[in-house]
């Protein structure tokens, strides 16, 4: 009925891709900012590539042109700053080469289409977001479904105006689900940009925090680690993900379910997300 109050229960839950439902250790994005950089004459290591993770991809780009020791670098090579049109240069060449390289690391992350399928047992609708533009995705998402995982919207960062950190992506993932108010959906991503996202939107956020970004490792280099290793790499990745202050913190989408009984209760007692 119009106007009538929305019931206090989850709608819906909202997904990053990269790191989160497939693309164990977010390799695919790491390796073609390295190479866009590389084919420019400015080499960058793996923690350069990866410090601005989640943000749009441009924006992710500038990010690291800025960095001090890859502006210096810059410099030396080109004998002067970089520019926007450097930037959009190196866009223009991120783009093919990330396409070419996710289809080698499209696998799902285990326990992903389970997941998926127990939460629509649910009755919860699946959206997701994603820093990728539309034409990487538009190799992504059909080799996901190929192997079982399908969403019910996918928003990426050229469909709205402004990408992450800003909360564009989520409402338009609202509309598309016809869900409100915005406590009734979290979000699950594995980066900062993707949590304050989640944030700025109103939602509950959940952190990812051994299958991402923040730990950087493939699923069989993760799975040879001894135990007291893989703690502390999920101690720290815990740390750095912790300042987007998620209401969550889990190390795989496997752990989602507990968490969202735990929601449960804390709706039926009238807690709404932080803001």
């Amino acid at each position: 009925m119009p106007g009538s109050a929305p019931p206090a229960t989850l709608g819906a839950v909202i997904f990053d891709w990269a790191g989160t439902l497939l693309d164990f250790g977010s390799l695919a994005p790491l390796a073609a900012f390295q190479g866009v950089f590389a084919q420019a004459g400015v080499p960058i290591d793996a923690e350069e590539a990866r410090l601005p993770m989640g943000l749009p991809k441009r924006a992710h780009i500038e990010a690291i042109a800025t960095q001090a020791r890859v502006a210096r670098a810059w410099r030396e090579r080109h004998g002067r700053e970089i520019s926007p049109c450097d930037i959009d240069a190196l866009y223009a060449a991120y783009t093919p080469i990330n396409a070419a390289g996710v289809a080698r690391h499209a696998r799902l992350i285990p326990g992903a289409r389970e997941l998926v399928d127990a939460l629509r047992a649910r009755g919860l609708q699946i959206g997701s977001t994603t820093g990728y533009p539309r034409a990487i995705m538009d190799v992504l998402e059909p080799l996901a479904r190929d192997q079982g995982l399908q969403v019910d919207t996918l928003v990426c960062t050229d469909d709205v105006p402004l990408g992450r950190p800003s909360a564009m992506a989520m409402y338009r993932c609202f509309l598309d689900l016809q869900l409100w108010p915005a406590w009734r959906a979290v979000k699950v991503d594995d980066t900062v940009p993707g949590l304050l996202e989640g944030q700025a939107a109103g939602c509950w956020t959940v952190a990812v925090t051994d299958t991402g970004n923040a730990v950087g490792l493939s699923e069989s280099t993760w799975g040879a680690l001894p135990e007291p290793a893989r703690l502390a790499l999920r101690e720290v990745a815990g740390a750095e993900l912790a300042s987007a202050r998620p209401d969550y913190c889990v190390g795989s989408v496997r752990e989602l379910p507990a968490v969202l009984d735990d929601l449960a209760t804390r709706l039926d007692r009238g807690e709404r997300p932080r803001r």
